[in-house]
């Protein structure tokens, strides 16, 4: 199966915005770059919200044949661990094999010492073509590196087994995700995880490491970018390095969770990338559901009521909404506006507030971030909220294909 050298992992909660999402990669391969879509839900979010994989799948499968999409494209079980992947089977041909759990829990001291074993030509100096020093590695760092991430690459591997015994070897796309630990991996680390996959014979095709500062969902990356742009540049070289060292898939990228518009790392992504000739996955689920809010508020009308009684309603649930995004959110109530002012906004000024534009003095970024995880009270509305999506199909369609577009795919892949 062929994933693209990019790709975005386009989620999309409701499952209305397949066409609209598709008609922005349709815009990047008109200007040269092909990026490939993956449509990705999680286990969580299909509780949430009541659907099923196989709906993702439909969603998909319908989007391309009303575009005449001719390119691959996928449907990830986003977040899946051996509890609830079976669900998935039929409906994904990608797997993204959260392990982070089992980050950190020693491994047996025989695992440890076999893997030594296997790769002690490792230990010493280190040089990595692409990285400007070396890295003197001695058999204890290996051994501490091996005991904290061995057993969650073991998981992997069950996970992978799994899969493959049900779908077959090479009739899907893996993911392996390390992104949720507690501290970025050196290159050191990386090299060494990246090893470990390989023993376990796992194909994997994309990578999500832990990266310094925050992800936060929706909102723009909290951090130093400078340490990100130098971390970003060595996981690269690390990849290329492991492809060649131990016969991983020479198309082995990065992907980046909770990518979505984190505008000031596009740049230095985007010539990291130049520089190593390398791809990338991004995942911006989340993005779009806001999208629909916006426009939705934007329609005026019922659309603008629905878009208010959903900022109401989170507001007051803001706690058990909060909660299972407390890694990834930082809200601030005192700047969270009252319902009563809110319901004298009319459709423009909600959406400036919620639109992720930093140079407006509307934009709220702690609003956007209670928006992104409410959506549960909008899947609580059940047919009143999806009919408002197909009443208000082209203004929702419209703001999601411009944000895909002009916020994500032209200044990572084309440019400010």
């Amino acid at each position: 199966m062929t994933l693209g050298k990019y790709s975005f992992g386009i989620g999309d909660r409701f499952g209305h915005q397949g066409k609209a999402q598709l008609a922005a990669l349709i815009q990047a391969n008109q200007r040269g770059i092909n990026v490939t879509p993956v449509w990705n839900k999680s286990h969580r979010e299909h509780s949430i919200i009541g659907t099923e994989p196989i709906d993702v799948r439909r969603e998909a499968d319908e989007a391309v044949a009303a575009c005449a999409w001719d390119g691959p494209y996928f449907v990830d079980a986003d977040h899946i661990g051996l509890a609830n992947v079976d669900a998935f089977m039929s409906a994904s041909d990608f797997f993204t094999l959260d392990v982070a759990e089992s980050i950190g829990t020693p491994a047996a001291k025989a695992d440890v010492d076999a893997f030594l074993a296997r790769h002690g030509d490792l230990i010493g100096t280190l040089q990595i073509e692409g990285i400007d020093r070396a890295f003197e590695v001695d058999e204890a760092q290996c051994a501490s590196i091996a005991s904290k991430y061995l057993g969650a690459v073991r998981e992997a591997g069950r996970i992978y087994r799994h899969i493959a015994s049900v779908k077959g070897e090479g009739n899907f796309i893996t993911e392996v995700s390390m992104d949720e630990t507690d501290s970025p991996q050196t290159p050191v680390e990386m090299l060494l995880i990246l090893a470990a996959i390989a023993d376990e014979g796992i194909p994997a095709r994309t990578i999500a490491p832990k990266f310094t500062g925050r992800f936060n969902k929706g909102v723009n990356y909290v951090g130093d970018v400078e340490r990100f742009a130098i971390e970003f540049e060595q996981d690269l070289a690390v990849i290329a390095f492991a492809v060649q060292r131990f016969g991983l898939p020479e198309r082995l990228k990065l992907s980046i969770h909770s990518g979505s518009d984190k505008f000031s790392i596009y740049g230095p992504i985007r010539r990291a990338l130049k520089k190593f000739d390398a791809g990338l996955h991004l995942k911006t689920a989340g993005t779009t559901w806001l999208e629909e809010l916006i426009g939705l508020a934007l329609a005026g009308g019922d659309g603008l009521a629905i878009a208010k009684e959903v900022y109401g309603a989170a507001l007051t649930r803001m706690d058990e909404l909060c909660g299972p995004y407390a890694t990834v959110i930082d809200i601030d109530p005192d700047r969270l506006p009252a319902p009563g002012e809110v319901d004298e906004w009319d459709g423009a000024t909600f959406a400036a507030t919620l639109r992720h534009n930093p140079t407006c003095a509307d934009y709220n970024p702690h609003v956007r971030q209670l928006l992104h995880v409410g959506y549960k009270v909008a899947a609580e509305m059940g047919p009143r909220f999806l009919q408002a999506l197909k009443t208000h199909e082209p203004t929702i369609a419209e703001n999601v294909t411009t944000n895909i577009y002009e916020r994500h795919i032209q200044p990572l892949f084309l440019g400010d």
